[in-house]
This record gives C-alpha cells, sequence and structure tokens, in this order.
C-alpha cells in the first residue's frame, strides 16, 4: 500500500499542476482507481527500446611481485620464473545499457561503457542478442552509437524530446540494468538543469535526477511521462559506489547532434564558437553595470571566424543563445554545439550598459593550416615525435581553447628520443635554437640542420620551458 500511496502522490503531482491545486486543501486518495495508478502503461511502451549492453576486452596483467624480475631469484629457479613474471593477458568484462533510437539497428550509449573494448554486445528487452559495431564514438560528450543488424526488422525506438523544455519538478523515470540485476525502473523528477560543473565530459551540461541511478545505468534512458527520451544516464554522485539520489543525464538534444552525426556519415562536426572568453561573476556584472552574475564576457575573438563574423566584439558579454539564458561559458558552448551547421543563431549581448541582438553562423572549425601530420626522424631530441599544424579544426579536436596556431605534438613513441627525453603529446613547440617554430616545416627545416647542441622552447600546460640537449 505505501508504495502504491507514493506512485499516486507522484501521478496526482502530474495530472493536478500546482496553479490548479492553488487554493484547494490537500486530500488523500479516496478511491481504489485512484490508489492503483501506475506507471506501467508508459513502461510497457518504453521499456523495449532499452537493452543491455556487455563488453568484452583484453588487458594485460603484471607480475603479482617484482621479485620475478629479480636477477637473483632467476639466478636459482631460472626461466620458470622468468615466465610467471611475464605480463598476461586476461579478459575484462563490463556492463551498461542503451536505447535504440532508429528502428533499423542504431542504439546509443555512454562512451565510458564501450572504451577500449574488443567486442560489444547488445541485449533486448526479449533476451535476443546481437553483436555491435561503433558508427560514432565522442568521448567529448561521453556518447557513443552502436549498430546492430535486426535482419529487416523495425525495432522499437524511443522518440527524442526537445530536453530544452524540461522543467525542474518534471516527473522522470530511469530505465536500465543496474549492478547487471536485469532491466530495472524507478521514478523521480528533475532535480536541476544545466548542470556545468560535473566535470565528467567536455560539454559539461547535464540534466540532474533523482530517479535512482547505480552502475550499470549508464547508457540508458531518462524518460518523460509522454514517452519521449530526455537524456542518456551517464553518471552518478556517490560516495559509495551507489545511488544517493544525485544522477546526471547528457540532454537528448546533444544525443540528436551525436546520432545526426551517425546518420550523415560517421565523423562528429560541431558548429565552431570562434572566440575564448569566461564566466561573469558578481564583481566583473557590479563593474559592467549588470543586474546579476552570469554570461560570458569575451577576451578574444578569431579573425574571420563565426563570433568576428557575428561583430561580436572584445569585451561583449553573451547573455543568451536561441534566446536560452548562458549562464556560464560551459553553458555557451553546449547551446552553440547543439545547433544546426549552416544556420545562424540569435546571441544576445551586452555592450556600452545596453543589449544588443546578433546572428552568429553555425559553422565547422576551419583546418587551415592543413595540419600536415609527420613522424619526426633523425638524429635530434624530438626523434619519434608525431607533430602537427594547429588550426581551429584540431584545436577542436584536441579540445585547446585559444591556441589556434603553431605546432604540437600529438604522439610520442615509446622508446624513441623524444620519449626518453619526456616530452610529451600536447606539448606546443614553440622554438628550436632560438628561432621561432609557426608550422611543421618550419620545425622540420630547423631539426634537420646539424647541431652539436640543441635548445628546445615548448608551451606545456600553459607554461613556457625551454630546455637544453647534447647531441
Amino acid at each position: 500500500m505505501a508504495g502504491r500511496l507514493k506512485t499516486f502522490c507522484l501521478l496526482f503531482c502530474l495530472l493536478f499542476p500546482a496553479g490548479l491545486l492553488a487554493g484547494q486543501d490537500k486530500r488523500v486518495p479516496d478511491s481504489q482507481a485512484a490508489i492503483e495508478l501506475s506507471f506501467a502503461p508508459l513502461v510497457k511502451q518504453v521499456a523495449p527500446a532499452v537493452v543491455n549492453i556487455y563488453t568484452k576486452r583484453v588487458i594485460e596483467q603484471r607480475p603479482v611481485s617484482p621479485l620475478f624480475d629479480d636477477p637473483f631469484f632467476k639466478r636459482f629457479f631460472g626461466d620458470s620464473l622468468g615466465l610467471l613474471g611475464q605480463p598476461r593477458e586476461r579478459i575484462q568484462n563490463s556492463l551498461g545499457s542503451g536505447v535504440i533510437v532508429d528502428g533499423k539497428g542504431l542504439v546509443v550509449t555512454n562512451h565510458h561503457v564501450i572504451a577500449r573494448a574488443t567486442e560489444i554486445t547488445v541485449v533486448l528487452a526479449d533476451r535476443r542478442e546481437f553483436a555491435a559495431e561503433i558508427v560514432v564514438d565522442d568521448e567529448r560528450t561521453d556518447l557513443t552509437v552502436l549498430r546492430i543488424d535486426p535482419e529487416g526488422e523495425l525495432l522499437p525506438t524511443i522518440e527524442l524530446k526537445d530536453s530544452d523544455e524540461a522543467e525542474v519538478g518534471d516527473l522522470v523515470l530511469a530505465i536500465g540494468n543496474p549492478f547487471g540485476v536485469g532491466q530495472t525502473v524507478t521514478s523521480g523528477i528533475v532535480s536541476a538543469l544545466a548542470r556545468t560543473q560535473a566535470g565528467i565530459n567536455d560539454f559539461s551540461f547535464f540534466i540532474q535526477t533523482d530517479a535512482a541511478i547505480n552502475p550499470g545505468n549508464s547508457g540508458g534512458a531518462l524518460v518523460t511521462l509522454d514517452g519521449k527520451l530526455l537524456g542518456i544516464n551517464t553518471a552518478i554522485f556517490s560516495q559509495s559506489g551507489g545511488s544517493v539520489g544525485i544522477g546526471f543525464a547528457v540532454p537528448a538534444n546533444m544525443v540528436r547532434t551525436v546520432v545526426a552525426s551517425a546518420r550523415s556519415g560517421g565523423k562528429v562536426v560541431r558548429p565552431w564558437i570562434g572566440l575564448l572568453g569566461q564566466t561573469v561573476d558578481a564583481d566583473l556584472a557590479e563593474a559592467l553595470g549588470l543586474d546579476h552574475p552570469g554570461g560570458v564576457i569575451v577576451s578574444r575573438v578569431y579573425d574571420r571566424g563565426p563570433a568576428d563574423r557575428a561583430g561580436i566584439e572584445q569585451g561583449d558579454v553573451i547573455l543568451a543563445v536561441a534566446d536560452k539564458e548562458v549562464y556560464d561559458f560551459e553553458s555557451f558552448r553546449f547551446r552553440v554545439a547543439t545547433g544546426r551547421l549552416g544556420e545562424r543563431t540569435k546571441v544576445k549581448l551586452w555592450r556600452g550598459r545596453a543589449t544588443k541582438t546578433v546572428a552568429l553562423p553555425l559553422m565547422a572549425a576551419p583546418e587551415q593550416p592543413p595540419r600536415n601530420q609527420t613522424l619526426l626522424k633523425d638524429r635530434h631530441p624530438l626523434a619519434g615525435a608525431v607533430v602537427v599544424n594547429l588550426s581551429p579544426a584540431v584545436a577542436e579536436e584536441l579540445d585547446l581553447r585559444g591556441d589556434w596556431e603553431g605546432v604540437i605534438i600529438t604522439k610520442i613513441r615509446r622508446g624513441s628520443p623524444a620519449h626518453r627525453l619526456r616530452f610529451k603529446a600536447g606539448d606546443m613547440v614553440l622554438a628550436v635554437n632560438g628561432k621561432d617554430v609557426t608550422l611543421v616545416r618550419d620545425l622540420v627545416a630547423l631539426l634537420g640542420r646539424p647541431s652539436e647542441r640543441w635548445s628546445i622552447t615548448v608551451n606545456r600546460g600553459g607554461k613556457v620551458r625551454t630546455r637544453e640537449f647534447n647531441s
């Protein structure tokens, strides 16, 4: 009876909004029919489109003791001990959830559910199993689109909702496979919107819910009571590993952009901002004449980029995008990233203590200059490093904010001189022997000149340092 009363209270709030209840007294259920209100019809509608995902990956297991590599013990036990000390491979299994968004076999889940998997199996609600292949794997949003082959059958799907329509207090259901116990449904409400400080992915903008989400729910569905997908359950805040009523879901509007990429070729290309900025805090708001903190003050604009073309200037404060308020830089990035390439979106600015609206063109980041990926060879400190020319497109891929030009190391070969000298992927090469480096061809030419002593200047995480090496 207690469970039915809880369900009734939730449904009662849905059926009789606060505005309709104004001036009315609260009351207990007055009939058997009222007590028996249930989410069951909704669950029957959407649950078949939520799947379980099982993955396998091969991991290398190191020796249990460093004694296996000790020459003293090898002297007495010979090669047999050495064999015990060799790294071993073992299969690691993991599980998660997913949502069918296209009846022909497209399934959305989280990137971290399938990361480094060598085998992915999708299990439908009716227990049928399908091998899955990755169509789009977007680590920056923690979303992945898989494809299974239902052999001509149209699978059940869940329609994506406009997640901007969600409001705090809306009732939601979370569906997934927690702890591998099988498909499970929990209920709750939208606890908060536009959570940007969760630190889960590069586009931090989450729907928060108190519907119970546990390990294994990742990739599952957060569903509204009209039977639409509000978000993909992604993470929880917990000190124990179990649900404490704080779960986060990637909004459906971001899911929609990744699914669209899967349908159009498999590469995720998002609209580019073309500017740098910082969140307006209370002190800045007061100095700028704003009523309250919030928004993004522009500190730099990329020449001929979308912001420049829209007429956005250094010192402008971005207040809203597409009539949606911007709270900080992360929410601004999200609003632009979920727009459609080729279109324009309205941006509301604060300039000269007055508001102004401009049209921001939604365009992809250009790859100018071409990246010219090059493996550095020969005898010098950077031998074994893979370098590319920076451009807005490369900066977007690597999530580099404002580093739109120069030469950056993207990979280091193990055992190479660059590896032994502790250069790292992400280092920007600024100069060689006192000569500035702007393009890969400049770097190759400078390294090709014989030198008895090398001086390499790099920028690592905003810190510039010069190191000296002998030939």
